[in-house]
């Protein structure tokens, strides 16, 4: 299980580009942010405000002993401390609300996209890395938009009304603070990238830690089989350790911003007071407006300390939403063509291969199936069979259309599978696997998975078919029973006739059977097969078998090698006809029917 491998590369951005393409997502809410701007905006001219209510208060107030001035500096100062009450709480709300609302859609927006990926696409790509990004990336975005952003808005705001204010004030005493401003911002432009990198690789190994321990919590049983919980707990280890010394590494720095931030500003500051004092006692300034510059002068202090931070924090979610960015624009290769063709209706369930020869992604120099021609009829029962590897899974994937082949053509119901929309063609089929798939919800909610809009009638009726309903009704709340994630509490035949009445309520034209029976007990066995009796009837089926026995009486048996067909007919014509079925044949039955199947093949 290595975990660091990397699902695809990862472009290194140099600014917060990333962060600033999801402000698409504001769209829908422009009225919110209008509100919230003008709170923003409400809010800062308070804050700017008390600096003047300060200047009156001691040059109208204290200095000279004026108490109706005193009085109105104190009207004054409660009014914008009501305003900025009220514009504060009227901010956080709205922009908390929108930074919700905004992680919200995009969360949405990038699980929509995974799952019209196309399959080669999760071959190289772990699901741990994608849940991520959906959970931890998108948390630390919602964390950033609906609340440093806010902070970061208002901020600037503070800064840019206080240096015009700061120049209103005192215009000499603001050029000695603003000679500083680029030895402040230095600083932060260049530990700001660094925060942002690590941000991006702590971000990383976070994922590669749940991916690791998905990895291993779905494959339970197996680890304790083999005794491997140690080996594990080590493997796990490091992966921590490494999401740890990223993030130390990313705290550190952000550390040594703050501090050469705050040091540069407050350093600054302390001169300012000094020269501003000085000229106080020599009377070019009064006690008010010293007291209303070093007001302004802390604001926009205050707020370059506060932006330093929030510009960390900023850099980290930039980082994030990078991650979630490559997902959204992770481009589907199985794609509906702008018009595509309509599959027939009534359905007829024909499939015709013609000529098909295909590679998968990952090994480009081996063919899956090479120039592989089959034509299977309405109605008709086919098996694959063959040894490991002759491609008969790629059957299936190229009829579902999880992939186009390189050339010749898959054909369903007369049209070619390339040029309709992938969702209506696989509509027409229903896939019964080998290890059935079930889902941690009830038995109802698992059958109806097959067709979401069945009643709770049909849903039984189905399972009635594929002999589910009597063990179902068993569990103590029936239907509704939680199965388990993965349906654990079901045995493997249990789990299996749930998937037959799946595909039952689905009501497919084409079958596809990937072996259903062959990891069950013989009762088992029997049980689903009577279901799968049911379940073709009328139907189209394409069976991959790896146990002969299961398939003998289909109406015909297409032996695959190498992604070829290299012999095709009924079972008794195959022994005579096929050396390569025969083996497989004489390997099997002895086992599988015993000597009297074997006398009477012979016969």
């Amino acid at each position: 299980m290595a975990s660091n491998a990397k699902a695809f590369d990862r472009p290194k951005g140099q600014n917060l580009k990333y962060l600033r393409r999801t402000a698409g997502f504001l769209a829908p809410y422009k009225t919110r942010v209008a509100l919230a701007v003008c709170a923003l905006v409400i809010t800062g001219l308070a804050v700017l405000g008390l600096g003047q209510g300060l200047k009156q208060l001691i040059d109208g107030g204290f200095a000279d002993g004026d108490a109706a001035a005193l009085d109105q500096a104190l009207y004054l100062l409660l009014s914008l401390s009501v305003i900025m009450a009220a514009g504060t709480f009227a901010r956080f709300y709205l922009v908390s609300w929108l930074g919700e609302r905004m992680v919200a859609d995009l969360r949405q927006a990038v699980f929509d996209r995974v799952l019209s990926l196309h399959t080669g696409f999760f071959e190289t790509t772990k699901t741990g890395e994608v849940l991520s990004r959906l959970t931890t990336d998108t948390t630390l975005l919602q964390s950033v938009i609906g609340s440093s952003a806010s902070v970061a808005l208002r901020n600037m705001l503070n800064l840019v009304g206080g240096i015009i204010m700061l120049f209103i004030t005192n215009p000499g005493l603001t050029a000695m603070v603003l000679m500083v401003v680029p030895v402040v911002v230095f600083p932060i432009l260049i530990f700001g990238r660094r925060v942002r990198k690590l941000s991006r690789a702590s971000q990383d190994r976070v994922a590669d830690v749940g991916a690791f321990a998905e990895e291993t919590i779905n494959a339970m049983s197996t680890v304790q089989a083999f005794t491997h919980e140690e080996v594990d707990r080590g493997r796990f280890g490091v992966e921590v350790a490494n999401a740890f010394e990223t993030a130390v590494q990313r705290i550190r720095t952000r550390g040594m911003l703050m501090a050469v931030v705050i040091l540069l500003v407050f350093g600054a500051i302390g001169v300012v007071l000094w020269v501003g004092g000085r000229q106080m006692l020599t009377g070019e300034i009064s006690g008010g407006e010293l007291a209303a510059f070093l007001y302004y002068a802390a604001l926009v202090a205050v707020s370059v300390g506060v932006m330093s931070e929030v510009y960390g924090e900023l850099q980290r979610a930039a980082g994030a939403t990078e991650r979630l960015i490559e997902l959204l624009e992770a481009e589907p290769e199985i794609k509906s063509p702008p018009y595509p063709k309509t599959l027939p209706v009534p359905a007829q369930g024909r499939m015709k291969f013609d000529n098909v020869t295909f590679h998968y992604p990952a090994r480009p120099n081996q063919a899956a199936l090479d120039t592989f021609t089959l034509d299977v009829k309405p109605g008709e029962t086919v098996a694959l069979v063959g040894p490991s590897g002759a491609g008969k899974s790629t059957v299936f994937q190229l009829l579902l259309r999880f992939y186009d082949p390189d050339s010749g053509t898959v054909q369903v119901d007369g049209v070619n599978a390339h040029d309709t929309d992938p969702e209506h063609l696989r509509e027409r089929f229903a896939l019964v696997p080998q290890d059935p798939v079930l889902f941690g919800t009830s038995g109802l909610e698992n059958i109806r998975y097959g067709r979401p809009g069945a009643t709770d009638t049909e849903v039984r009726e189905a399972a009635e078919a594929a002999a589910a309903a009597e063990f179902l009704d068993a569990l103590p709340d029936g239907f509704a029973t939680f199965l388990g994630e993965k349906g654990v509490r079901l045995s493997g035949g249990q789990r299996q006739r749930i998937s037959l009445a799946r595909a039952l309520l689905r009501n497919p034209s084409i079958l596809l059977l990937d072996e259903a029976t062959s990891a069950l007990d013989a009762e088992s066995e029997r049980l689903v097969q009577q279901a799968l009796e049911t379940l073709k009837k009328g139907r189209t089926t394409l069976v991959i078998a790896h146990r002969l026995a299961t398939v003998v009486n289909a109406d015909r048996i297409a032996v695959m090698e190498h992604g070829r067909i290299v012999a095709l007919g009924p079972h008794e014509e195959l022994l005579t006809t096929s050396p390569l079925y025969a083996h497989l044949a004489a390997l099997q039955f002895d086992v599988d029917l015993g000597p009297k199947a074997k006398d009477d093949r012979v016969a």
